[in-house]
């Protein structure tokens, strides 16, 4: 599987941008808010039908204009495949497949497998909990389509759950059967989603460390561990305990959207004792071991972007980087600099097909 070419058509600072790449390797290189970035936002948006930046889709659109429309042609195997994301300003997002719209967007999720290293995935580690679930439901998301649809479930019934609680606190008056219903609803979803993510996390181990290792030389041990309440045997009563105060609060007190995950090195908190090179190689280790697990899982090496990669790692991880690259470890991989002469230097000595683009102001 690889990408031959993208269109941009009024993307962010892309107004019109045409480009074909090479089934290997293919770096991007400019200035600080050129463009570079775009493009891979533009390749993350025809895998996971949402930009990795923006939680809006019209802050996607160029400036003064009120649609854009990213169209990328792939070649699956044997088999072509068009992809076209179309957003217009007050209308719904349109995803087509060689020209078919789909019906629901969610069931393009994991056609394409994409991983994303990014200059801001630190946040993962230093960030509030949120982040990370929506990291591990992204990593699922794309291997497990019920996994996504009872996600989706699970947040439709939770706002309508929060909406109801606010009803009765604005009212006075209280629907305790309506309530009941939603209850059963998320404990039954929190149950199924929890065990999926601890059947990740048991998957994720062993290639976490491997990585570790491989990039760092490091020995010592490291660890993600899956913190939620919806595992345990009491969890239903557990969560109708919590009644009264979620109608004090006005919001939902338990739940899998309450779940955290924590990054472990040897036995305490990587944010808190790890240094900054160590959460870096933890942060590429987990992307890498993402990668790895897309592999086995879809028989097919999954898109690595790379953001601004040279500018996050000391010469020793990129060294290790590059000698994974050079072995063929990874499939079709996009790559930014800001620095044109280094990323010459260092990618023209790698065993690969190497491309190079150079963006000026969204061209």
């Amino acid at each position: 599987m690889h990408l031959e070419s993208v269109d941009l058509i009024q993307f962010k600072n892309h107004l019109k941008t045409n480009l074909r790449f090479s089934p290997q390797l293919n770096c991007i290189m400019g200035l600080n808010g050129s463009g570079k970035t775009n493009i891979l936002d533009a390749i993350h948006y025809l895998s996971l039908t949402k930009s990795a930046v923006q939680s809006s889709d019209s802050l996607n659109i160029s400036h003064g204009q009120d649609f854009f429309t990213i169209k990328g042609s792939f070649q699956m195997g044997q088999n072509p495949l068009e992809v076209r994301c179309t957003f217009e300003t007050g209308k719904k997002k349109l995803i087509f497949q060689n020209g078919k719209p789909l019906i629901k967007t969610s069931e393009h999720v994991g056609l394409i497998p994409l991983v994303l290293i990014a200059p801001d995935d630190t946040e993962l580690i230093k960030g509030g909990s949120e982040g990370r679930r929506k990291f591990f439901d992204g990593l699922i998301s794309q291997l497990d389509h019920p996994y996504l649809d009872q996600l989706i479930r699970y947040h439709h019934f939770l706002k309508q759950r929060n909406a109801l609680l606010k009803q009765f606190a604005e009212t006075g008056r209280r629907d305790l059967t309506l309530l009941g219903s939603y209850d059963q609803e998320l404990i039954r979803l929190s149950v199924i989603l929890a065990k999926r993510r601890q059947a990740l996390m048991e998957e994720l181990a062993p290639s976490l460390q491997n990585h570790y290792a491989d990039i760092s030389s490091a020995r010592e041990q490291v660890a993600v561990s899956y913190e939620t309440e919806a595992l345990r045997p009491d969890f239903e009563a557990y969560f109708l305990s919590l009644r009264q105060k979620d109608m004090a609060t006005k919001n939902s007190n338990a739940g899998i959207h309450k779940d955290d995950f924590d990054f472990r090195i040897g036995d305490h908190p990587i944010r808190k004792i790890g240094s900054q090179g160590q959460q870096k190689s933890f942060i590429i280790a987990l992307k890498l071991a993402q990668f790895q697990i897309f592999e086995e899982a879809k028989g097919e090496k999954p898109l690595l972007l790379l953001d601004d990669i040279f500018d996050k790692l000391d010469d020793e991880r990129i060294a290790k980087l590059m000698e994974l690259i050079s072995d063929h470890t990874f499939g079709q991989i996009f790559l930014t600099d800001a620095r044109p002469e280094r990323s010459k230097k260092i990618l023209g000595e790698l065993d690969a097909e190497v491309k190079f683009f150079e963006v000026e102001s969204g061209r």
